[in-house]
């Protein structure tokens, strides 16, 4: 122990440890000097590529009709839906005044009408096809179809005459396929029945929202083609497929 007045000399051992401590937070403190500046200081390079990374979007998912059709039930559920339809379309088309009800009876054949090409494209697309999906769904664009058409021979903006054409055609080629079904031949839509339906449901379209000018000559001209398709589609049929009437013969 020193007295009082002598200096202190440091013996090599302290010199040694006085060294290695400094040395070691000396390194320490630029260890974490170079943790902090390139990652984390504010305003830095790292700071602003960390923050890019978090706002950049995410990946977009390829859309899948798949993810929103949960099983084969969904094509029937909008065949039965477009059936229920029906009742409130003849609602809206006789008793609801005009023009709300041209209007909201239109919206309802629209929707009626992408329902049934909603649920075939589904059915087909993802191999949701049952027994109940081939009798209903045609049934379905039947009641649809004719449901409207009467309903315009009763608010007078369609001849009755023309409307009874397009209903027997109708009632004669399902006739004609349940001879077909009993011999086990299935007649299958052709071009001329797919193209007739189209121009019915767009002449309903515009006869039921009753418009004037061009729209409501164009209607008048989709009635004529409509009357001329039905004929046809049914001559087609029976032409196609004679051989099945000829062996009841």
């Amino acid at each position: 122990m020193p007295f009082a007045g002598e200096s202190v000399q440091s013996t090599p051992q302290a010199s040694f440890q006085n060294n290695a401590q400094a040395s070691f937070a000396e390194s320490g403190a630029q260890s974490r000097q170079q943790t902090v500046t390139p990652g984390a200081a504010p305003g830095g390079e790292g700071a602003q590529a960390a923050q890019a990374n978090l706002n950049e979007a995410p990946p977009k998912k390829k859309f899948s009709l798949r993810e929103w059709v949960p099983g084969p039930h969904v094509p029937n559920q909008l065949t039965i839906a477009r059936i229920c339809m029906i009742p409130l379309f003849v609602v809206f088309i006789l008793w609801v005044p005009k023009p709300a009800g041209n209007i909201l009876s239109m919206i309802v054949f629209i929707v009626a009408s992408l329902t049934d090409t909603l649920d075939g494209y589904i059915a087909r697309r993802y191999n949701y096809v049952t027994t109940f999906g081939k009798f209903m769904d045609p049934l379905a664009d039947k009641l649809l179809v004719c449901s409207a058409l009467i309903c315009l021979v009763d608010i007078g903006r369609i001849e009755s005459w023309i409307v009874i054409i397009i209903i027997a055609r109708e009632f004669i080629i399902s006739g004609f396929r349940l001879v077909a079904v009993q011999k086990g031949v299935v007649i299958a839509a052709n071009i001329w029945g797919k193209v007739k339906t189209v121009f019915q449901m767009l002449m309903v379209i515009l006869m039921l929202g009753n418009f004037g000018g061009f729209l409501g000559v164009t209607a008048q001209i989709l009635k004529w083609l409509a009357l001329a398709l039905t004929i046809i589609s049914l001559a087609t049929y029976l032409a196609q497929n004679r051989a099945v009437l000829q062996d009841e013969t």
